[in-house]
């Protein structure tokens, strides 16, 4: 049984619609006229909506243009009742997203066969809706949110292009000592919830973690989402990072267990973003110097003994609020010249 919603300004004309609408076993509500319709509309689910077009207020024309200019209510099936018989009239309504056109005195057999065909495409959109609802789910456990959104909105293909981007990288200091010293169950433990606050903090900065190798991981800001502040919405989430980190190891030394101690790099520039593998399995990951300088950044951790460590174009996309050391230019595996580096305070 569905909601139907007849508009029409005559009375007549919507108890004679609603009995053949009923006898067909679905449920009837009316509005007399345009602007009631859209009020009713925004307030109540409707399965389909048979619309008048001559009426006061607002006419058949306006009311589709309102429902298709509203992401909600767009989908929503339109059949047109109308004793307009010119054909402009019902290009017209097709052109505004109107499923189908009715003609005054309305057959019965056709009513029965417009309004069968209409709801049964609205079940199918509605089920491929959810199927894509699921499909978002399962892409995002294992996709990211915005790697899922861009396959469902872009489609998947193999292949890159060139983005400014920030590339992060991380890991745990010593890790394999630490893994040596616990049971495999604590090694897993441990990374589980290292990676839960980091992807948590990363997250919540607009970056994806793309790769996740041992206890290190690959992060991007500003790729496959497109944003300008990616330099500092990486920075943000690296200190973000050290805060629960240092939270974490309160609660590790209270259970007698070893705390942990991370570096982070970051570089900012252009890199080649998209997916990679096969068509059968692949991985969407930015590749080029920019990744390549973040990774070396966060050896030089360990060497310079900070915890988070960035390049020159980084630390120019930053404002005020974060506060930075200059270490001065070292050498970078790779690089002819010598890198500019910023410790972040």
């Amino acid at each position: 049984m569905s909601q139907i919603l007849i508009v029409d300004d005559n009375r007549m004309n919507r108890l004679l619609l609603s009995r053949g609408v009923e006898q067909l076993g679905h449920r009837v509500t009316f509005a007399e006229n345009g602007r009631q319709a859209l009020e009713m509309i925004q307030r109540d689910a409707y399965d389909l909506i048979l619309l008048d077009v001559e009426m006061p207020e607002l006419d058949g024309y306006q009311v589709l243009e309102k429902l298709r200019g509203d992401i909600h209510l767009r989908e929503i099936p339109v059949i047109i009742t109308s004793s307009l018989d010119e054909i402009d009239s019902v290009v017209k309504c097709i052109e505004l997203g109107a499923e189908d056109y009715l003609h005054k005195p309305i057959n019965p057999v056709l009513l029965k066969a417009r309004l069968n065909a209409s709801l049964e495409k609205k079940n199918l959109r509605d089920q491929q809706r959810e199927l894509m609802r699921q499909r978002t789910e399962l892409l995002s456990k294992f996709a990211t949110e915005q790697v899922a959104e861009d396959l469902l909105t872009g489609g998947f293909a193999l292949g890159g292009k060139y983005v400014e981007a920030t590339a992060m990288f991380c890991d745990i200091r010593s890790f394999t000592t630490i893994a040596e010293a616990q049971s495999p169950a604590e090694t897993i433990e441990l990374l589980n919830n290292y990676y839960t606050l980091m992807m948590d903090a990363i997250g919540n900065e607009g970056g994806i973690v793309n790769q996740m190798v041992g206890d290190g991981l690959m992060a991007i800001f500003g790729a496959p989402i497109e944003r300008a502040d990616h330099r500092q919405a990486a920075v943000r989430a690296a200190k973000q990072m050290v805060e629960l980190i240092e939270l974490f190891n309160q609660e590790q030394v209270v259970a007698k267990r070893q705390p942990i101690r991370i570096g982070i790099g970051i570089a900012s520039g252009q890199v080649i973003a998209g997916y990679t593998g096969t068509m059968r399995r692949a991985t969407y990951t930015c590749v080029g110097d920019t990744v390549n300088l973040a990774a070396r950044l966060e050896s030089q951790t360990k060497v310079l003994g900070e915890i988070i460590l960035l390049d020159e174009r980084t630390r120019a996309g930053l404002d005020g609020t974060i506060a930075v050391i200059e270490k001065g230019e070292i050498e970078i595996k790779g690089k002819a010249q010598p890198v500019r580096v910023f410790a972040v305070a």
